[in-house]
């Protein structure tokens, strides 16, 4: 009985505990109190900027765009059906939906105008609060690490993956920061989101197990 209050628990914690840090951090922002390290990361971004990074950047965002991960959600949406992994499956489909739902409806309300983008880039035509790039990314390459990690025994591989998750999650967001398409707190925003949502997810999924246990 400990483990399945467990089980409802540290979701319900972390679900509260990341909605409470996006309602700060959104009315930190729409107070205009977030300019000053906007301006500050922008301009240390831009700094670091070559050919070369910029390449590797315009590479990178297009791997949290939605032309891409839409597709890739579909595909992998029926390989996990096929494979007879309904939980992975209702999972990836709760948090790829839920994230579009949610980048929509935020953008929508907040209207936060996007900042000049860097490299002559035209600026997308949808407003900037919260990063759609980092929230989605986040919402995927999770789902995808958590998938794999669930299927591996052994500790360190379970580590490497959600290292590389992590680590593909953090550039894409860096991207968006390069290019100059999006604030930092915007990106931000998108990953507490992402962390916000993918725990309600698991909430859903914890608590009907926890009822039917005796």
């Amino acid at each position: 009985m400990t483990n399945c209050r467990a089980r409802v628990l540290c979701p319900v914690a972390s679900t509260l505990l990341f909605f409470t840090l996006f309602v700060g951090l959104a009315t930190i922002i729409l107070a205009r109190g977030a300019t000053g390290f906007d301006s500050f990361v922008r301009q240390g971004v831009q700094e670091t900027a070559s050919s070369g990074l910029t390449m590797v950047m315009a590479i990178l965002t297009r791997l949290g765009s939605p032309i891409v991960l839409g597709p890739l959600s579909v595909v992998l949406f029926v390989v996990f059906r096929l494979a007879g992994r309904q939980g992975a499956s209702s999972l990836l489909a709760w948090a790829m939906i839920g994230a579009t739902l949610l980048e929509n409806a935020l953008k929508f309300s907040f209207q936060r105008v996007r900042p000049e983008p860097f490299f002559g880039i035209v600026a997308p035509e949808t407003y900037s609060l919260p990063s759609g790039h980092a929230l989605f990314s986040a919402c995927f390459y999770g789902v995808v690490a958590s998938a794999l990690a669930a299927r591996v025994a052994n500790g360190f591989a379970r580590a490497a993956i959600w290292i590389c998750a992590v680590l593909l999650i953090a550039a894409i967001g860096f991207s968006r920061i390069y290019l100059g398409v999006h604030y930092p707190t915007d990106v931000l925003a998108g990953y507490i989101l992402a962390a916000f949502w993918l725990s309600a997810v698991r909430l859903r999924t914890a608590w009907p197990a926890a009822i039917q246990k005796p």
